[in-house]
């Protein structure tokens, strides 16, 4: 059992559900995102957007094949949904995010916001035949014939299902950044400089009154682009 669930006390303190409910959690296939910055999707039907009283119906509503994570149908309850994934259940789109209390949380999008996706870039890699690929947070990977303008640390705006490059956001003094870890996670703060570090250190990333490893920075196109929590 421990191979597909973790034990709801050992879970990652991002996932929004009580601890003492339950003894076991679904737990994701290992995929992209790390397992704390993603849930599975049996999970989110049934105990974060409440379409699902239980497993079993959670599952009927992957087998109708109107669930969607980045525009592509997805069948299996354990993929993991993380950080700026795009979900589709039936007509509602929802973008997962993290608030300010390290929570992961799945708000409504438009139809237009749900067609495009940022992600960072964490790699590049020479593959056979000289091509670089472009390694992204998210586990996919672009092959580029261009790759020397894209640094690590940049992101890129892609559309979906496509995943067709759109634009290229810069990490650089002056751009907009969402912070993903750290005291100041789940706040959007403009870059005021790049510390880098000739050493097995982290490089940091410098704002108007505080500091972040540079990990945790993950550049946006602009705030709106984080959905915000629906007013009660």
């Amino acid at each position: 059992m421990s191979r597909s669930h973790i034990k709801r006390l050992m879970m990652p303190r991002s996932w929004p559900l009580t601890r003492k409910t339950n003894i076991w959690a679904q737990k994701p296939n290992p995929a992209g995102h790390p397992l704390e910055m993603c849930m599975p999707l049996g999970i989110l039907l049934r105990d974060i957007l409440e379409v699902a009283h239980n497993m079993r119906e959670a599952k009927r509503i992957l087998q109708s094949r109107k669930v969607l994570v980045d525009g592509k149908v997805e069948t299996n309850r354990s993929r993991g949904v993380g950080i700026m994934d795009v979900l589709t259940v039936g007509n509602k789109n929802y973008r997962c995010v993290i608030d300010t209390n390290g929570k992961l949380r799945y708000r409504l999008i438009s139809k237009k916001e749900a067609s495009t996706k940022i992600c960072k870039i964490i790699g590049k890699t020479t593959i056979k035949g000289g091509e670089t690929q472009i390694n992204l947070h998210d586990g996919r990977n672009i092959i580029e014939s261009d790759p020397s303008k894209y640094n690590v640390g940049d992101s890129l705006i892609i559309s979906l299902p496509d995943q067709k490059i759109s634009k290229h956001l810069q990490n650089k003094e002056g751009s907009l950044a969402f912070l993903t870890g750290g005291s100041h996670i789940g706040e959007i703060a403009v870059i005021g400089s790049l510390d880098i570090k000739r050493s097995s250190k982290p490089n940091e990333t410098l704002f108007e009154d505080f500091g972040t490893i540079s990990d945790y920075v993950f550049v946006i196109d602009k705030e709106s682009y984080i959905p915000k929590e629906a007013e009660s």
